[in-house]
C-alpha cells in the first residue's frame, strides 16, 4: 500500500511513486499522514463506509451507499452523427438536436459525506442536496449539508487507522466503527431509515454529459417536490451542473445562456453573467467547477438546455453546450427526515 498524506488546506493531489501528496495554492504547508491508498476497483462496487478521495475535487469522504445511473453521453452519440454527415453545423444546438435519442449506459454512482475540515477549499457546492418539506402549510427548502454524489470512477479509496476518520456531523449517526469488517465502518439503522424516507429526493437516475472544445459539461437533474400556488401546482428540480478543461489552456466562464421547456407549451430564456455569483476559470491547477441551482415549471415534466460563453486566455470566445436534460417529477411520498432548513 502507498502511504497517503495531506497538506493543509487541502486543494488538488497529485500522485507520486510512494505516495499520494494532497498540494495547495496556499503560502504555507504542513503535511499530515492520514491513511494508505488502496487499490482503485475495476470491477464491483464500493461497499459502504469505505474511505475515498475525490479524483478530481480531492476532498476526503466516505461511501454512503450506492446509486445506478443511466448515463446520456452525448460525446459518443455526436462522434457517430459526425462520421455520418458531411455538414457538422447541422448537428449545433437546434430543437432537432435537442431531442435527439441518446442511448444511455448504467454507471455506479455514490451518495458520499464530505469531510468539513475541506469543504472550504473546493471548488464544489458542500450544500448540494435539497428538497422541498411536503407537509402542505410549510413552504420551508430544505438542505442536507455535506453530501455529493461520486462517479464511480472519480473515487481512489484509501484507509484509516483512526476510529473517526472524518469530520462531519452526520458520521457518527449513520456509521459504526467495526474492526472485524472491511471497510471497518458499517451502515446503522439511522442510515437505512434515513435512505429509505428520503429516497424520492436523493435518488440519481439520469446523468447527462457533452463537451465542446474541450470542456466536458456534466448535467445531473433532481426532483425536489411540489407546492400549491394560486390554486395550481409548481414542481420544483435542482441541478448540479459540473464543468472539465480537458484542455491545455485555461478558460473562464463568463455568461449562461439557458432554454427552459414546460409541459404546459411555454418556452423560456434566460441570460445572464456567470453563474451563482461567479465567472470560474479553469485552467490546469484546478481544471473543474461544481455548483447546483433550481428551477420551477407550473407543470409536473419539461425539459432545459443551453450554452455557457467561454473565453480562452487569448481571448477567443465560444458557446459550450449543455447537454439537454428532461424534468419528471415524482408522487411525493412521506416528509423528509430531521432536515436542516437553509436561509
Amino acid at each position: 500500500m502507498e502511504i497517503l498524506t495531506r497538506i493543509v488546506p487541502i486543494n488538488l493531489f497529485r500522485l507520486t511513486t510512494s505516495r499520494l501528496i494532497l498540494t495547495n495554492v496556499a503560502h504555507y504547508t504542513r503535511l499530515a499522514e492520514v491513511g494508505k491508498l488502496e487499490s482503485p476497483k475495476t470491477t464491483g462496487k464500493y461497499d459502504t463506509g469505505q474511505l475515498i478521495l475525490h479524483k478530481v475535487f480531492g476532498y476526503r469522504g466516505v461511501i454512503l451507499f450506492p446509486w445506478l445511473a443511466r448515463v446520456y453521453d452525448r460525446d459518443a452519440s455526436n462522434k457517430k452523427e459526425y462520421a455520418e454527415t458531411s455538414n457538422p453545423s447541422e448537428t449545433g444546438d437546434t430543437l432537432s438536436n435537442v431531442g435527439k435519442e441518446v442511448k444511455g449506459r448504467t454507471h455506479t454512482f455514490y451518495q458520499v459525506l464530505i469531510d468539513t475540515r475541506d469543504a472550504p477549499y473546493i471548488r464544489a457546492q458542500t450544500e448540494a442536496v435539497t428538497f422541498l418539506g411536503n407537509q402542505e402549510s410549510s413552504r420551508s427548502l430544505y438542505a442536507i449539508p455535506g453530501l455529493d454524489y461520486v462517479a464511480h470512477d472519480d473515487i481512489i479509496p484509501y484507509t484509516s487507522l483512526e476510529r473517526v476518520p472524518l469530520q462531519h456531523e452526520l458520521f457518527d449517526k449513520f456509521l459504526m466503527h467495526n474492526p472485524d469488517k472491511d471497510p471497518p465502518f458499517i451502515a446503522q439503522e439511522t442510515l437505512r431509515a434515513w435512505q429509505k424516507k428520503n429516497h424520492p429526493w436523493l435518488e440519481l437516475s439520469d446523468v447527462h454529459r457533452e463537451t465542446t472544445e474541450g470542456v466536458r459539461v456534466t448535467v445531473i437533474p433532481f426532483y425536489m417536490g411540489s407546492r400549491e400556488s394560486q390554486n395550481s401546482a409548481v414542481y420544483w428540480w435542482r441541478y448540479c451542473i459540473r464543468l472539465e478543461n480537458l484542455g491545455a489552456q485555461a478558460v473562464q466562464l463568463r455568461e449562461r445562456h439557458w432554454r427552459i421547456f414546460s409541459l404546459s407549451g411555454t418556452l423560456e430564456t434566460v441570460r445572464g453573467r456567470g453563474v451563482v455569483g461567479q465567472e470560474p476559470v479553469l485552467a490546469r491547477h484546478a481544471p473543474a467547477f461544481q455548483y447546483s441551482s433550481h428551477v420551477s415549471l407550473q407543470a409536473p415534466s419539461g425539459h432545459m438546455w443551453g450554452t455557457f460563453r467561454m473565453e480562452r486566455e487569448d481571448g477567443y470566445t465560444f458557446d459550450c453546450r449543455i447537454p439537454p436534460f428532461s424534468l419528471e417529477s415524482k408522487p411525493d411520498e412521506g416528509s423528509p427526515m430531521s432536515p436542516t432548513p437553509s436561509a
